[in-house]
């Protein structure tokens, strides 16, 4: 249990200071938090729309259209231009909480990981780091790159974040929970 508790507990720091780290010192996710000159106008113009919180795709079809609309409205797309926005009503600080939360998170993902690691019947080093790169590239793979695929988003700093972040944690864990 002692291993259990203190290999999450490090492998949960490591990744809530790497995140920190990425996001705010090396600042590998500028892409998606781009300035533009003309934000004034078009926050002036989104507030004018009268939108509910959410994420929308522009153009896109609405809710109960067929697949002939969807087919029209692709073809009509092709060479022009789209957006996608995440719109909000207001800004709201929650820095201690959302903080909280994140290290919450990165608890939970590491306890599951060591739980994992601790099922294997042979764990060494080397099996420990590479599962744990594993674990870090399928959730790159099947998140962050599948959103790059379809958005066309830059999701290079998340495959660093996978590589660093879960390659320390693998290394911490393949040392802690070998030891003898």
């Amino acid at each position: 249990m002692n291993k259990q508790l203190v290999g999450t507990l490090v492998a949960g720091l490591i990744l809530f200071i790497w995140q920190f780290i990425s996001w705010n010192v090396l600042k590998l996710h500028q892409s998606e938090m781009q300035y533009t000159p003309k934000q004034d106008q078009i926050m002036q113009t989104l507030s004018q729309l009268d939108l509910e919180d959410g994420h929308y795709m522009i153009p896109m079809v609405p809710d109960g259209a067929s697949m002939d609309d969807e087919v029209k409205l692709r073809e009509s797309m092709t060479g022009q231009p789209w957006a996608t926005v995440s719109y909000h009503n207001a800004f709201e600080v929650n820095m201690g909480m959302n903080m909280m939360r994140g290290f919450l998170l990165d608890l939970l993902s590491a306890f599951l990981l060591v739980w994992i690691l601790m099922k294997f019947r042979e764990n060494d080093f080397m099996t420990s780091l590479l599962a744990s790169l594993g674990v870090g590239v399928i959730g790159y793979l099947t998140i962050s790159y599948l959103h790059q695929v379809w958005m066309e988003t830059d999701s290079t700093g998340y495959l660093i974040d996978a590589i660093v972040a879960w390659g320390l944690v693998g290394s911490w864990l393949g040392w802690w929970l070998n030891r003898k």
